[in-house]
């Protein structure tokens, strides 16, 4: 959207981002719509990008990084009042000229007053993900509790829908105040107590949310989780929290992931690990056996004399690897492992000790290296 690469610097990112702000903004292209969006675009995009744990976050995660639908940013839950809000670190809040003035403060583009946007609750919670959600991704639909557009005065706050400037500051939602001082008169702008700086009060309020435009209740919602979270991840979804008063923005919901322990397969990374248990006839003498993946069940076959600690590996049935935005898998890795009799019959343990002076039931030397190697290895890691 920037024109930028995933290296650029924040001066880089800035000057990309004033320059696209400079060509698309809306007082030079008035009712171009795509000229528009594209302002909006940009935006959205430098939101992200200016911030280091945002940045982060696209970097690892990309267009899913902030919640699926969002174009990769959120931009659902900002205004322009939000866009212009930038516009003081950017261009030094005086305007950037071309008659674009007074970006961010009380007053509006072309000196017109802007209402403010109120963000509702943002909301947080936790959900408890099963191998195949976490494997697969998942769509989850709940209902919670929070603050909903009052049905009675769709979110104006007013019986009526009537609104009246205010007297106190008539209209520009700030007030000034005069004092002075050893260095001469000094003049002070803080914003309306009676408005709080909205300019119009409400003549009659709205019975069921008191002139709040919101009002306690339940709403259903729907996220979209991709494939290969991990526990304890933080995964933000713009706009899924309360209402904002007055027919403000919605807030934001942040879902914790809890990963359910799979019964039988063990997750490390992007692999799957599977303890296969071999009896002594199987490793010995080899077998074809199925074994338990995340969508069923594999077959596999196991070569004579194989030894405890052998690795095998199922290529691609692991789990997606979100870093690679769901083109990268990893492997489901089997473990080898030979059960020992704890007892023996007398006719089991005479067959055994029949066995114990064959050189082929001692460890050749190549043998035990390469058990150690296994056992190195693993303590290593």
């Amino acid at each position: 959207m920037l024109g930028v690469s995933k290296t650029a610097s924040d001066d880089e990112i800035k000057r990309a981002y004033k320059k696209m702000a400079i060509k698309y903004h809306p007082d030079r292209n008035p009712g171009d719509k795509e000229a528009e969006e594209k302002f909006k675009e940009a935006a959205e995009a430098y939101d992200v990008l200016r911030d280091p744990q945002k940045r982060q976050r696209y970097d690892q995660f990309g267009p899913d990084a902030f919640g699926p639908g969002a174009g990769g940013f959120g931009g659902q839950g900002m205004s322009m009042d939000d866009i212009f809000s930038m516009f003081g670190d950017i261009f030094g809040g005086g305007g950037f000229g071309g008659g674009f003035t007074d970006f961010g403060g009380f007053g509006g583009r072309g000196g017109q007053r802007r209402k403010p946007v109120y963000k509702g609750q943002d909301l947080r919670m936790r959900i408890e993900l099963d191998l195949n959600d976490i494997v697969n991704g998942v769509t989850k639909k709940f209902n919670v509790r929070t603050d909903i557009t009052c049905p009675h005065c769709n979110g104006s706050g007013s019986e009526d829908g009537q609104e009246s400037t205010c007297g106190t500051c008539n209209g520009q939602g700030v007030v000034y105040k005069t004092r002075q001082t050893m260095l001469g008169i000094m003049q002070t702008q803080t914003v309306c107590d009676t408005c709080h700086g909205e300019g119009t009060v409400i003549k009659n309020k709205c019975k069921h949310c008191n002139g709040e435009g919101i009002v306690k209740g339940e709403k259903q919602v729907e996220v979209e989780l991709p494939a290969g979270l991990v526990e304890g991840y933080a995964y933000n979804f713009q706009g899924k929290g309360g209402a904002g008063r007055r027919n403000g923005v919605n807030g934001d919901l942040q879902i914790l992931v809890h990963e359910k322990p799979h019964p039988e397969l063990v997750r490390d990374g992007v692999d799957l690990v599977y303890n296969l248990l071999l009896t002594i006839p199987q490793a010995v003498l080899g077998t074809s056996l199925e074994v338990p993946t995340h969508d069923g069940k594999a077959k596999i076959t196991i070569p004579a004399g194989t030894q405890p600690g052998t690795v095998l590996r199922l290529k691609n049935k692991g789990i997606p690897d979100i870093n690679g935005y769901g083109h990268q898998r990893g492997d489901e890795i089997i473990n080898i492992s030979i059960y020992m009799p704890e007892t023996l019959s007398k006719d089991e343990r005479k067959a055994i000790e029949g066995f114990a002076e064959s050189e082929n039931f001692k460890p050749s030397a190549s043998i035990k290296e390469k058990i150690f190697s296994f056992f190195r290895a693993y303590i290593k890691k």
